[in-house]
């Protein structure tokens, strides 16, 4: 079979662009409504989950990055939320009655900030009245009474027993609050000294009279106690109707302004008692002088004071949140503590709201692995879903705080749309292993990789990365730099119909192409900048693949461009680093001699061709025993090996090439070595489809230029990759010229054809190939290794 047959010409290897088309687009502008390019699939998915208002129609977005998932869901959220109504604020206050469970009030949009306005306005005129209100003189009077009632009850009983101790001349006398007796000779009090020289006589009748005495004080004072506790009782309780009096007005406003809202009415009627205790422990300066140092009005906030979760205005659109890091605390909230004499403290106004609280009424975003990653937050996100209500007794905190005073504030109904984003994988492994999973997120947005490169759609394009270069970069863009865009998205797509949805790399790559067009000081984006700008990153991430052409080219790694050779051919690999592709051409070798352990894989054995790759080498054995051993049992002992590699190898891209050097060694007829090729195969000798074509092609192009175009060079590719080749200008030029080729073939037999540039014979009738033939040489020879090992039939 000739070449030529199977040689592309250059219009094959890239997508027909044509200019007059993108001149017509450039100048017919796009509606404003369009705000993405495809993705109607998606896109309908979206709609149909913001539209559904039932429990479980929460959304997974799947798809790769930089495909616009993240801008067209958070576009989609914004406009709808504006058709919902503002959600509820929520506040948590004070549970008096238990303060281990804070009490949740909702209120009207804006109406919580002016509630805790209110609120501060009250305390602040708590402040400004207390202690004060202790000053006023009917107070001051009352209090001046009922210590004088105490005090007439107590200097009457010490009167009463002063008489007896002067009829015994006994002076009764009290020094730093302690009443005391002292001996009286002679009109005068006597001291210790002068008691020491009286008689013994004087002394005992003093001792007698001033222990009977003691005792009569002791009769006379005993309801001491009940009169402190009846004048403390009375002073309470003037301290507690002078307060009473004092806020009963206060909060009087507030009841009259809150009278339509019970939650906050209740909250009122209980803080009135709260509030006077605490004004009399707390602002009372009399009871306690230390208190000047306290920060009263920083505890009177933190005990009565509300902790607004969230806030909004009248009429805002419902909420669109989107948690980048999906922590337990960040998307429940959190309690926050202090430590006070070595233990952990907290109140309800230490608690933080999370995502939940702030999307409450709206979305929430998040992406899905991250969610996944902490099976706490997930089970807690579901049995939030389930429940309806947000989940808030905080277990990701309880080991760490042990027998520390925690709270468990009243929940929070939930009524949110979530939209997790994850990958294609995740979604199917959710699905598999976790029931719960498809009753919550009952609807899959699936963003495609490709785009139609329909007019339509490449219209959508121009128009976007037109309004890109002018609102964004303020740099204009001619007919010839979109025709290199639209070229390097096809690329990006791997296909000549159609475009990459990574939209993303499109408007990156004009960024960059925008700097190279400020450093020529030009106004506009031509097609060189954005080729220097492919040019530019290839440079920067082209290390490695110009040191493995360098190993080549000094010889380090065996690869021959030109001669023939038994048994060995050129097969081609991608490799991925980091973001970035090339393609590298490996030398592929076969070996076959008299046995009977069939094809056996090198890189199997060495442990270092993964499944994919070894079914592959698997298939070379049924290919050959459908093709040659219909006479006869398929005995041969043969290995393979992909030279020189020294890492996993996975994927049956080589298998064609496999195959093709396994041919050679079986026939011994020499391979051309200036063809390199890549292509899986079936058991029946089909050539199938592989990826990363452009980059194989082009790998293999670096090397035979980098040595010299000879014009015999070329690629082959299965004819069903046809259709995926966008090469570089440079390739299309060299095969313009005729300095290399692309074949493509969709048979063992036409790639065998081309390499051995001999014919591969076709099966006659008679079950025979015509002699001479590449199959009838193959045929013979394993006939006779079949016999070797075997034996004839004859013997």
């Amino acid at each position: 079979m000739n070449k030529e047959i199977n040689a592309l010409s250059p219009r094959a290897l890239t997508p027909t662009i044509d200019m007059a088309h993108i001149k017509n687009c450039m100048n017919t502008p796009y509606p404003e409504s369009l705000s993405f390019i495809g993705q109607n699939r998606a896109q309908a998915a979206i709609d149909f989950a913001l539209g559904m208002e039932m429990p479980g129609y929460n959304l997974y977005v799947m798809g790769e990055a930089a495909l616009g998932r993240f801008s067209m869901v958070e576009n989609k959220l914004m406009t709808h939320s504006k058709t919902r109504k503002t959600p509820l604020e929520w506040l948590y206050l004070n549970n008096y009655d238990d303060h281990r469970e804070p009490i949740a009030i909702c209120l009207q949009p804006g109406e919580s900030k002016v509630f805790c306005d209110d609120m501060d306005s009250l305390i602040d005129e708590i402040m400004d009245t207390f202690p004060a209100a202790f000053d006023n003189p009917g107070f001051q009077r009352k209090k001046k009474a009922i210590d004088r009632a105490f005090n007439t009850k107590y200097d009457s009983a010490i009167d009463k027993v002063e008489v007896v101790a002067a009829e015994h001349s006994i002076a009764l006398f009290e020094e730093n609050d302690v009443l005391s007796f002292a001996p009286v000779v002679d009109g005068k009090q006597l001291d210790d000294a002068e008691f020491s020289v009286l008689s013994d006589e004087q002394k005992q009748y003093f001792y007698d009279v001033i222990s009977k005495l003691e005792d009569a004080l002791i009769d006379a004072l005993i309801e001491l106690p009940r009169w402190k506790r009846e004048s403390s009782e009375k002073l309470r309780e003037l301290k507690k109707s002078t307060a009473e009096q004092a806020i009963k007005p206060l909060l009087k406003e507030l009841e009259f302004k809150y009278d339509t809202q019970i939650g906050i009415l209740k909250y009122l009627k209980e803080i009135k008692s709260e509030l006077i205790d605490t004004v009399l422990e707390w602002l009372d300066v009399e009871a306690d002088d230390n208190k000047d140092d306290l920060d009263k009005r920083g505890m009177l906030t933190d005990y009565f004071a509300p902790n607004l979760l969230v806030s909004y205005k009248e009429n805002d659109a419902a909420p669109v949140i989107y948690e980048p890091n999906p922590t337990f605390s960040n998307v429940f909230g959190k309690v926050e503590y202090g430590a006070h004499q070595g233990s952990l403290i907290t109140s309800y106004r230490a608690i933080q709201s999370g995502a939940l609280h702030k999307a409450n009424g709206g979305y929430l975003m998040m992406d899905a692995d991250k969610v996944m990653a902490s099976p706490q937050l997930w089970d807690a996100l579901k049995l939030s879903l389930k429940t309806h209500q947000i989940k808030n007794d905080l277990l990701a905190q309880d080991s760490a705080l042990g027998g520390n005073y925690t709270l468990r504030p009243q929940l929070i109904p939930l009524d949110v749309k979530i939209v997790l984003l994850g990958s294609r994988d995740l979604y199917y492994l959710m699905q598999e292993y976790d029931e719960e999973f498809n009753e919550q997120f009952r609807v899959l947005a699936d963003f495609e990789f490709f785009i139609p490169g329909s007019d339509k759609f490449q219209y959508q394009f121009i128009s976007k990365v037109q309004e890109h270069a002018l609102d964004v970069l303020k740099l204009e863009l001619t007919k010839e730099g979109i025709a290199e865009l639209l070229n390097f998205s096809y690329r990006q797509a791997e296909h000549q119909t159609k475009l990459s949805a990574r939209f993303a790399d499109i408007l990156e790559l004009l960024n960059e192409s925008s700097y190279y067009a400020k450093q020529d000081l030009s106004k506009t984006i031509e097609a060189h900048h954005i080729s220097e700008a492919l040019a530019g990153k290839q440079y920067r991430t082209g290390q490695m693949s110009e040191s493995m052409l360098s190993d080549i080219k000094e010889g380090h790694t065996l690869i021959d461009t030109q001669g023939e050779a038994i048994g060995k051919v050129n097969g081609l690999t991608v490799l991925h680093v980091g973001d970035t592709s090339f393609g590298s051409p490996a030398r592929i070798t076969a070996t076959v001699y008299a046995g009977s352990e069939g094809v056996l894989d090198i890189e199997r054995e060495a442990e270092l061709g993964k499944a994919i790759h070894s079914k592959g080498v698997m298939l070379l054995t049924g290919y050959l025993g459908n093709k040659y051993a219909q006479d006869f049992a398929l005995t041969l002992s043969s290995s393979i090996a992909i030279e020189q590699s020294y890492g996993y190898i996975d994927g049956d891209s080589a298998s064609l090439a496999e195959l093709c050097a396994l041919i050679s060694a079986i026939t011994r007829l020499p391979i051309d070595q200036s063809i390199a090729l890549t292509g899986s195969i079936n058991q029946h000798g089909e050539v199938q489809a592989i990826g990363g074509v452009n980059e194989k092609i082009e790998g293999f192009f670096k090397l035979c230029k980098m040595r010299g175009l000879t014009g015999k060079q070329g690629v082959m590719v299965p004819h069903s990759n046809s259709v995926n080749l966008v090469l570089n200008q440079e390739v299309q030029d060299a095969v313009s010229k005729g300095y290399f080729q692309i074949y493509t073939v969709k048979t063992v037999d036409q790639a065998l054809e081309i390499l051995l540039d001999k014919p591969a014979g076709t099966l006659s009738g008679k079950g025979t190939y015509a002699k001479g033939t590449i199959n009838y040489i193959a045929l013979q020879r394993l006939s006779a290794i079949a016999e070797v090992v075997n034996g004839s039939d004859s013997e």
